[in-house]
């Protein structure tokens, strides 16, 4: 209603509320040079893709109704629209079957089959399939000596699609959730066809039909408006315009989104109703186009889906340049005289290759990844893609819409000023004025005019009021709500005041007018008004003060002036209520007031009070971007909406505390241009300035810690996301409008709201917020965070075993030592003990509980990433656009294989593959350091002592021991030196699993040293322990077993003192490293940043019944 005039009048009121805040700790705001700019060639060429995606096809609304109908051959009566005759059923049939249905083309989907091909041809699951075939060939080569292979072989290949049915399950599990979810089109709608008004499937739609929607309804369809009365509609999921739109027969716009002849397929109508002529259907509606800019986007791998491929890609690196070298050692220094020279070094290099493979870690990762999944779900998150999990915790920039992300997209009533007091209807530390109290003089005559001069609605009566549904605009409906909170028998108003007359807004007037039959001392009618301050202050001449009324004076209206300016300075869309009680005399009993005749007043009005409304922030919402913030997490507004609107919010969400170029020039006393780039911290861009941006232009506005982009199309969301990627950000995007779409399927993570999203938003995104709550970003990046720290712990912990495997291998051929442990051990370690200890570090609490949150992103963006992204761009593989159509061609997978495999051969890619950088990866020089050259040797010397002591212990030395092996008296032909070597095979396997027990320990802690109370916060890590060391004694001690995989029950304790002992050095060991890492390479913390407000909204409301009068 009068929404338009306060918003516009707000702008005459650029001085903002004061806040208690202090300056935010600047950053180096150190500007880039800009990257080359493009060729003249390249320019033209992403102008024709721009102009092309920027381009609706819709031209309708250019050109008289009447064409439009003969253009799709339809009936239509402009006078009395109900007549129309709309379409012959046999026309609409056949368009239907020409056409085909009215539906959005659901996204492609992959067949099951396909999914989990995927998943089994992960990169780590191949390297198990191939350790599993290599087991093959050992059996091939030497099928006697080889036996064991069939099993181990078996095994690995088992290992590997039972981890990708693991990960293929919660894939389909997630995305039966999401299906449930989903309905992409209203189910039935009224259309003209034959003459008659008819309710058909919203799929049967055609062009031409003659559609019929009233206030509540989503239509159906694109359709142009050619008969109305009092039309609007809610935008917002399409352009993010928080303000019902008016809807009329005449146009005189040439977008076709501000158009006012049309309304599109999934617009809700929240007033009055209209007919219109179906123009676009299907995937050819403006809801079809955004949603098809999704199917071109994709936002690849996750950072955690990258780094294990690299970890693998190291892993196979090493394995298989060991097995090669030791292979060329093995033959020519061992076996090159040996008539099975060639096939005995062939089955070493093989087995030496799959000791390096830690075939249990793809199912720990899976795991521990399924495991914060289904706790993220407890938190009303529900993830997609199991990476997505890290990725959240990962993310440097978290770009988020405002309306019904940040916002309720509710308008609620903030402030009423009445009687010359200011009163806070909606508590917070942003609102000014005394607590509400419905009791307080004038606000019973607020509530009144709120609640009886409107044309909202709730849907039903029989439930409670905050369950009900408001039908109508946004202003009333928020105007509806707030009446129906504060009166106790809200739901007889209506009927103990019927109206009488009424004056629907109109842009002329700016204001709305009722008559109700509510007697008073003087009269039977009562006059109610509500509208633009301005337009209502003239049309009074009395106030209500303190229940009496009295003339209106200049110091009054220089009060309303000052009320007004505060109001408007919060960004509020504020209205202004006032009666009038009719005098019997001059408007008797049974006068029929008429729209004609005009007799009714509209002067000498009596002013009650301003109100003031606003689509507040959503609970929760300020702490959240706090402690985004706080953890040094970038977040910026991308939104449809008014910038004064989006940085009148930006203010009271934490998410702007500082001043932008505009408002440092304004407290200098100066010219905007004169304030220097360094001198602020904020700033405000509208959409329209971003297709003009230049390269410096993007650089200067991310150097920024607090962004807002306002009056953004779909376009330029995704092109915000596609910058800041760039840039080098892991960006994560928060949306719930179909126009959000294009940028959560391009964001590394794309984050919807289930209530209030879109059904094209669930499907882009890769994460689903169930509850609509904001707040749960901030625990899905704690959780994150979490994850990958546990996770880098798992994979800590679990190769450090490798050494101890691998060496013992090396030596067997090398120095020709009994063999220490065999492959089916091998097995045994990572797919017994070391798995059900490694998945209990996904139970693991962080080590401090506010430090995950001060630390920085693990990827942080500084102007030197940001050169060395840029850098790396230059020599990446360069993308090849089709002639015709302009769009890019993806090359080949032999195309990127041979431009990777020729890069190896540059001095530049090994230079810039040890250029030290800030990132944190999963699998590091430090954690590749541990697990091989430290805690790996010394569990591999511990093991190695213990191995021959047993030797020692049976009488055997070690000397005599590899003379032993070197004469072959270890075979089924000397049972007594076998058994010896069952036993010292049996401490090997028991020594590796204790001072694996010790490694847990040390292992758990990155920042503390490993003792104290924080080993004991995770009683899982004792059940897997005692699980573990139950499995392996099983296997050494029990009957029947031990002959399975060679181990001996007669194997001693006393030697197991040994692993024990070695076992509290990795302890002692693993804290002299912290100490020292202390003190060298102390952990950097995010600044404080300073006027954070992290206190929570509190809401305070009273109730009154209204009485009839009598």
């Amino acid at each position: 209603m009068a929404a338009n005039a306060g918003s516009s009048q707000k702008l005459e009121y650029s001085e903002p509320l004061k806040m208690t805040r202090t300056r935010t700790i600047p950053n180096s705001n150190k500007i880039l040079a800009p990257p080359p700019e493009p060729s003249e060639k390249e320019k033209e060429r992403r102008a024709a893709a721009d102009k092309k995606q920027k381009a609706l096809d819709i031209t309708e609304h250019l050109f008289p109704v009447e064409e439009i109908a003969a253009r799709h051959g339809v009936s239509i009566d402009m006078h009395k629209a109900a007549n129309s005759k709309g379409l012959d059923a046999a026309v609409a049939a056949q368009r239907l079957i020409e056409n085909g249905p009215n539906v959005l083309a659901p996204p492609k989907q992959i067949s099951p089959f396909m999914k989990f091909f995927h998943c089994l041809t992960s990169l780590f699951n191949l390297l198990l399939i191939l350790a599993g075939i290599l087991n093959y060939i050992l059996l091939a080569v030497d099928p006697k000596g080889n036996k064991v292979n069939t099993y181990l072989g078996a095994i690995l290949i088992t290992v590997a699609f039972l981890n990708a049915a693991i990960e293929f399950y919660q894939a389909q599990k997630s995305a039966a959730v999401l299906q449930s979810f989903l309905d992409l089109m209203p189910a039935k709608c009224y259309a003209q066809r034959d003459g008659k008004s008819v309710q058909i499937p919203a799929a049967d739609l055609v062009l031409g039909d003659v559609v019929f929607a009233r206030m509540g309804d989503k239509l159906p369809a694109d359709v142009m408006i050619f008969a109305c009365t009092d039309m609007k509609v809610d935008n917002s999921s399409l352009t993010g315009e928080t303000d019902p739109q008016d809807r009329a027969i005449v146009n005189d716009m040439k977008n076709p989104l501000e158009a006012r002849n049309l309304c599109f397929n999934g617009s809700l109508v929240v007033n009055g109703e209209g007919y219109g002529i179906v123009i676009r259907t299907g995937d050819n509606t403006v809801l079809g186009q955004i949603a098809g800019l999704t199917a071109n986007e994709d936002s690849g791998k996750s950072p955690l889906s990258k780094e294990i491929d690299d970890f693998v890609k190291i892993i196979a690196s090493i394995a298989i340049t060991t097995a090669i070298v030791f292979f060329l050692i093995g033959y020519f220094a061992v076996y090159h005289d040996k008539p099975s020279g060639i096939s005995s070094t062939l089955n070493f290099a093989i087995g030496v290759f799959v000791a390096w493979v830690p075939e249990g870690l793809p199912a720990t990762v899976t795991m521990l990844l399924t495991i914060a999944a289904k706790r993220m779900a407890t938190q009303n998150v529900l993830v997609k893609d199991l990476t997505g999990v890290e990725t959240l915790g990962a993310i440097t920039l978290l770009a988020t819409d405002k309306t019904g992300t940040l916002t309720r997209n509710q308008m609620t009533v903030t402030n009423v000023w009445s009687s010359l007091n200011m009163y806070s209807a909606f508590r917070s530390g942003a609102n000014a004025g005394s607590p509400f109290d419905a009791s307080s003089p004038g606000i019973p005559e607020v509530l009144s005019i709120a609640a009886l001069c409107s044309r909202a609605k709730f849907d039903r009566t029989d439930v409670p009021m905050a369950e009900r549904v408001v039908l109508g605009d946004a202003t009333e409906s928020g105007l509806t709500r707030f009446a129906a909170a504060n009166i106790g028998n809200f739901d007889e108003m209506s009927d103990m005041y019927p109206k009488a007359f009424e004056v629907p807004f109109n842009s002329d007037n700016k204001w709305a007018m009722t008559i109700h039959n509510k007697e008073h001392a003087t009269g039977k009618y009562t006059l109610l008004i509500k509208g633009a301050p301005e337009r209502i202050l003239r049309l009074c001449s009395t106030i209500l003060i303190n229940n009496e009324v009295i003339p209106l004076t200049p110091e009054h209206s220089k009060a309303y002036d000052e009320m007004y300016a505060l109001m408007a300075s919060k960004g509020h869309r504020v209205l202004a209520f006032a009666q009038m009680l009719l005098p019997r005399d001059q408007y008797p009993d049974d006068i029929v007031f008429d729209k004609e005749k005009k007799n009714y007043p509209t002067t000498n009005l009596c002013f009650v009070g301003l109100v003031s409304l606003e689509d507040p922030p959503k609970h929760g919402v300020r702490e959240a971007i706090g402690r985004c913030r706080s953890a040094g997490i970038r977040v910026m507004m991308v939104t449809g909406d008014h910038p004064l609107t989006a940085e009148a919010i930006g203010r009271k969400i934490n998410l702007v505390l500082s001043d932008t170029k505009e408002m440092v020039a304004k407290h200098r006393g100066c010219s905007v241009d004169e304030v220097g780039d360094d001198e602020y911290n904020a700033i405000v861009i509208h959409g329209e300035q971003i297709d003009s941006l230049s390269e410096a232009d993007w650089d200067l506005i991310f150097s920024k810690n607090e962004i807002i982009f306002a009056r953004t199309s779909p376009k330029h969301k995704l092109q915000i996301v596609k910058r800041a990627q760039a840039m080098g950000h892991i960006v994560g995007v928060t949306g719930d409008g179909v126009n959000d779409s294009p940028a959560l399927k391009k964001a590394d993570l794309g984050i919807a709201m289930n209530i209030s999203g879109s059904d094209v938003s669930k499907e882009a995104a890769a994460m689903i917020l169930l509850d609509d709550n904001f707040a749960s970003t901030v625990k899905g990046i704690e959780e994150g965070r979490l994850i990958f720290t546990n996770l880098k712990k798992s994979i800590q912990y679990t190769i450090t075993h490798s050494m101890p495997e691998v060496v013992p291998n090396l030596l067997y051929v090398i120095a020709s030592i009994p063999l220490p442990i065999s492959a089916m051990l091998i097995l045994v370690i990572d797919l017994g003990f070391e798995l059900l200890i490694s998945l209990t570090f996904a139970w693991d609490p962080p080590e401090s509980s506010t430090g995950l949150m001060k630390l920085p992103p693990r990827k942080p963006v500084t102007p030197f990433s940001i050169e060395r992204k840029r850098r790396l761009a230059t020599r990446a593989l360069q993308p090849v656009y089709d002639a015709e159509s302009g769009e890019e061609v993806k090359p080949s997978w032999f195309t990127t294989f041979k431009h990777d495999f020729n890069a190896l051969f540059t001095g530049v890619y090994w230079r810039e593959r040890f250029e030290h950088t800030e990132d944190e990866v999963l699998v590091d020089a430090g954690l590749l350091s541990w697990a091989y050259l430290e805690v790996g040797i010394i569990q591999t010397i511990g093991a190695l002592i213990t191995f021959f002591v047993v030797f020692s212990m049976e009488g055997m030395s070690p000397t005599q021991a590899v003379n032993a092996q070197k004469a072959g008296q270890f075979t089924d032909a000397f049972p007594g030196n076998q058994e010896i070597l069952a036993k010292a095979q049996s401490s090997f396997y028991l020594s590796i699993m204790i001072m694996q027990l010790f490694n847990m320990f040390a292992c758990k802690c990155r920042y503390r040293l490993p003792f104290g109370k924080y080993m004991f916060q995770n009683p899982r890590n004792f059940l897997g322990m005692i699980c573990g060391v139950a499995l392996g004694f099983f296997i050494v001690y029990t009957p029947g077993v031990n002959v399975v995989f060679g181990t001996s029950r007669d194997t001693a304790f006393l030697p197991l003192l040994i692993p024990f002992a070695f076992g509290i050095f990795i302890i002692f060991y693993a804290t002299m490293r912290t100490l020292f890492l202390r003190k060298f390479r102390p952990t950097t913390l995010n600044d404080e940043i300073i006027g954070l407000n992290m206190f929570p909204t509190v809401r305070s409301t009273q109730s009154k019944t209204i009485q009839p009068t009598v």
